[in-house]
């Protein structure tokens, strides 16, 4: 069963950086498509950012382009999301989330889930 031991997340004023990481257990790490996705209050959950090591792929939301990197340290089974430049739109609950091999965008089409952190970013 996956499961994502998550750390970073905060309160930064605006043009600030965060790091938020998943150290994730439960599936061979180098299997996993590994991801964020953040849902601000009255808006839908909606991709951020993912990766997968195995197809070679990463995956960036139009609006986090050229802010945000993510990576993965496969001894580590972690994997990592540099916030740079943060905007107060990108204020929201972030959460992990993984499937086998493949990313994808839609939240239904990544099976597990870590708890949610919270970012907020002043103005």
């Amino acid at each position: 069963r996956f499961s994502c031991r998550r750390s970073g997340g905060g309160l930064v004023q605006a043009g600030g950086s965060l790091r938020l990481s998943c150290a994730a257990s439960g599936f061979t790490f180098d299997d996993l498509a590994i991801g964020w996705f953040r849902q601000a209050p009255r808006k839908e959950r909606e991709a951020v950012s993912c990766i997968s090591s195995s197809e070679g792929s990463i995956y960036y939301a139009d609006s986090v382009k050229g802010r945000f990197t993510i990576s993965s340290d496969s001894a580590k089974n972690t994997v990592y999301l540099q916030m740079n430049s943060l905007k107060p739109d990108d204020s929201a609950a972030y959460f992990c989330a993984a499937a086998l091999r493949t990313c994808d965008s839609d939240a239904y089409g990544m099976p597990y889930w870590g708890k949610g952190t919270q970012v907020t970013v002043s103005s």
